[in-house]
């Protein structure tokens, strides 16, 4: 009897200290999971490591413009006007070709099992553009890097699932996402050797400082992203490296900063500065970049 007991007594124990600890962590909503899903703003150091061209910084400016009618919303837009920047570390620091990429992006909260287990559906329309008007290509046949003309439309459908892990003591988010370029909605130039049907997939983990529950902020977090170009193009083999991108991101944020933090990325796949999509990139990257979510 005294056994049964002591074992009653463990469950319980376990039960509400396990309880307590998911109870003092932040809990999502439709909003923070959308956060989630948006690209960080950012600016990186001149210290790239890698075969891109010397860089003062690259910088993308994307703030988030919510649209809902209450908070407990289970449907909701953002708009987001963002924009990439590259200054070249050259004479008179050049700004070229800069990425136009306004979107809006619909989320539907489809599922709500507990208060950090959620399945949401996602659907994003966007532009993609550098706001140039010259010849794509140069009288030698290459690419025009300096003024040539890059304008793509396209839409992307996806879902996103969050959890939390009792082990690592971390919300983790997965998402997968299919992005779609019609080939009425792409430049002519670019039909045939710029991809216009992805596969995106990624994966986020956010380390919570459970000790401090009124100040809770995502101290640590890690995101890796992986890409596959599904359809025919520049007449690339099934298998061939160059139709996978991926990206591994470790950001943290220190306590002598309030609003930003520090990164460091490491990048493999094409190019996704506009015109310059035929180059591949192998690079390490350090940085600062805005807190990517506040509770």
């Amino acid at each position: 009897m005294k056994t049964k007991v002591y074992i009653l007594f463990l469950c319980f124990a376990h039960f509400v200290f396990s309880q307590k600890e998911v109870d003092t962590i932040p809990q999502l909503d439709l909003y923070k999971i959308a956060l989630i899903n948006q690209t960080d703003s950012y600016i990186t150091f001149p210290t790239d490591i890698g075969n891109i061209e010397r860089l003062m910084f690259e910088a993308n400016i994307n703030p988030s413009f919510i649209i809902r009618e209450r908070n407990d919303s289970k449907l909701m837009a953002v708009l987001t006007p963002q924009i990439i920047i590259r200054m070249y570390n050259e004479e008179s620091y050049p700004v070229r070709t800069p990425s136009y990429i306004p979107q809006v992006t619909f989320y539907y909260l489809a599922h709500k099992k507990e208060a950090l287990n959620n399945l949401v559906l996602f659907g994003k329309i966007a532009h993609h553009s550098n706001g140039q008007d010259g010849n794509f290509y140069n009288e030698n046949h290459t690419i025009n890097l300096q003024s040539g003309n890059f304008a793509t439309n396209f839409f992307e459908l996806g879902l996103l699932k969050t959890a939390y892990s009792k082990r690592l003591k971390a919300i983790k988010t997965i998402k997968s996402s299919l992005e779609i370029h019609p080939k009425s909605w792409i430049l002519e130039e670019l039909q045939g050797s710029y991809s216009g049907l992805r596969w995106h997939n990624s994966f986020t983990s956010f380390k919570f400082p459970l000790k401090d529950v009124k100040n809770q902020r995502a101290k640590f977090s890690l995101k890796a992203e992986a890409t596959l170009m599904l359809d025919n193009y520049n007449d690339l083999d099934v298998f061939d490296l160059d139709r996978f991108n991926a990206s591994l991101t470790f950001y943290y944020h220190p306590k002598f900063l309030q609003d930003i933090g520090l990164f460091v990325q490491f990048y493999h796949g094409m190019d996704y500065y506009n015109i310059y999509f035929e180059n591949q990139l192998s690079i390490i990257r350090f940085g600062i970049m805005t807190e990517i979510l506040r509770f």
